[in-house]
């Protein structure tokens, strides 16, 4: 798996990355590489969980020093983003590509890794007061915004983003606020009312 995954580092899509390729890289012939896994498709799912593991330890590591939930969820999603731009292929593989091997293995890393870690924040913050709704709503709307973030810059790179960590902070940052402010306004809120709203803030 490990060599698959270097492989897929340096291939521009999966498909580029044949089982010969494989089998010559770990230096054992091709119908070895089945005494492990079924198929490509099997070897595939293997590797984009092994990117989940990796992405949460990234994920969990800096968030280790914080001391707010707010801050700790701010870590995370510029973890998620780094960790996207320095392993491009493998996010792509994992997040921009239909699942290779839509299987259990893959659905438990992702739902006791990174995410899991990301809603439990989510819930401290509703705790604490700074977000109201279901978790798992929310959840999903910060890690939008991450996915967001790292998808528009793997795949318009030459855009003029400027410094990306500045970007990705600004981008996490309006969505954590927007979410915050919301209920303050109400769910069906106009962009005018909005707009009214922002003024009386601003007097």
């Amino acid at each position: 798996m490990l060599a698959a995954k270097r492989l897929l580092a340096d291939a521009d899509r999966a498909d580029d990355v044949p089982m010969r390729a494989v089998a010559d890289a770990v230096g054992v012939t091709t119908p070895s590489i089945y005494l492990h896994f079924a198929d490509k498709q099997d070897l595939l799912g293997a590797v984009v969980a092994d990117v989940f593991r990796e992405l949460d330890d990234a994920m969990v590591a800096a968030a280790a020093e914080e001391t707010t939930p707010l801050g700790r969820l701010r870590a995370f999603g510029l973890a998620y983003i780094r960790f996207a731009l320095e392993h491009p292929e493998h996010y792509r593989l994992a997040m921009l590509e239909p699942c290779p091997k839509p299987n259990i293995e893959v659905d438990e890393v992702l739902h006791s890794s990174s995410f899991s870690h990301m809603q439990a924040t989510v819930e401290e913050c509703i705790e604490a007061g700074i977000f109201q709704g279901e978790p798992l709503a929310i959840t999903f709307e910060m890690w939008a915004a991450a996915h967001g973030v790292a998808a528009l810059m793997i795949a318009k790179p030459y855009l003029p983003f400027g410094d990306a960590e500045e970007f990705a902070d600004r981008a996490l940052c309006s969505a954590a606020i927007g979410h915050a402010v919301r209920p303050m306004l109400g769910d069906d809120a106009t962009p005018g009312a909005i707009t009214e709203w922002l003024a009386r803030q601003r007097h």
